[in-house]
């Protein structure tokens, strides 16, 4: 009788550590897909890096592209735990398909500037100065959202293009300029900022009615829905919010 009491109150006990290590609210490990505006790739690789070291042994991967892009695959059934846009049309569009696990948070916002190369040797000093005679002007697809924000701007000034290639994504176009392949195009503040000296940045106050805000929402298809809460819990809380500052990025 004795020793029946004794087995019973260890697996009580057993049982009892089980369940208070299984309810912890914190997620300690595991793979965390996240796709992400391309406009993000330097800020959450930061971000991830301070994640995961509060979340010992979780691993953050990345699919950086054009969030219209991101989408698309998404709606196709490409697996993913979280989604980052650089807009809120696309992320409308993952709304639109059932994709979330719960509504998007609006994290942070980016303006356009205009990247040329060091020195500005064109010497384009505003959003009109790109149908300059023979400045050559990169600037995103019209589906992605730098495309559509710069779309935006030719409208309200009456300026219209007429740009040697349009990108799928913001990195493309910074690509071409730091390369030399283009003397100019539209960026978000953040990636002229990133690039430091490789390019020089020429603000215009045009870009202040195309503001672009960015939503970021964990993915009903998440293998562990308490970890991707957890990384737009981190996104969005103060510390994230400091880092997404550092790199330009200003309040949604």
């Amino acid at each position: 009788m004795r020793r029946s009491r004794t087995v019973a109150l260890v697996a009580l006990a057993t049982l009892t550590l089980m369940t208070g290590c299984g309810s912890s609210d914190t997620p300690s490990g595991g793979k965390l897909m996240v796709f992400a505006a391309a406009s993000l790739k330097g800020t959450f690789t930061d971000l991830s890096k301070q994640f995961s070291t509060d979340h010992p042994g979780v691993s953050v991967e990345f699919n950086f592209a054009g969030s219209s892009d991101l989408v698309t695959q998404l709606t196709q059934g490409a697996p993913a735990d979280v989604f980052a846009s650089a807009d809120t049309k696309n992320m409308d569009k993952a709304v639109a398909a059932d994709l979330l696990a719960g509504d998007p948070v609006n994290f942070a916002s980016n303006t356009l500037t205009i990247a040329v190369a060091p020195g500005n040797p064109k010497q384009i000093t505003s959003f009109k100065d790109l149908t300059k005679p023979g400045a050559t002007v990169v600037v995103c697809a019209p589906q992605v959202p730098c495309g559509s924000a710069t779309k935006k701007v030719e409208d309200a000034t009456g300026v219209t293009l007429a740009p040697v290639s349009e990108e799928s994504s913001v990195t493309d176009v910074l690509n071409k300029i730091t390369t030399g392949q283009a003397d100019a195009g539209l960026v978000y503040v953040t990636d002229a900022i990133g690039v430091g000296a490789k390019v020089t940045s020429v603000p215009f106050p045009e870009s202040s009615g195309a503001v672009n805000t960015y939503p970021i929402a964990a993915l009903k298809q998440a293998a562990d829905p308490a970890l991707a809460k957890s990384f737009v819990d981190y996104v969005t809380s103060e510390a994230g919010q400091k880092v997404l500052s550092q790199a330009g990025f200003a309040k949604p």
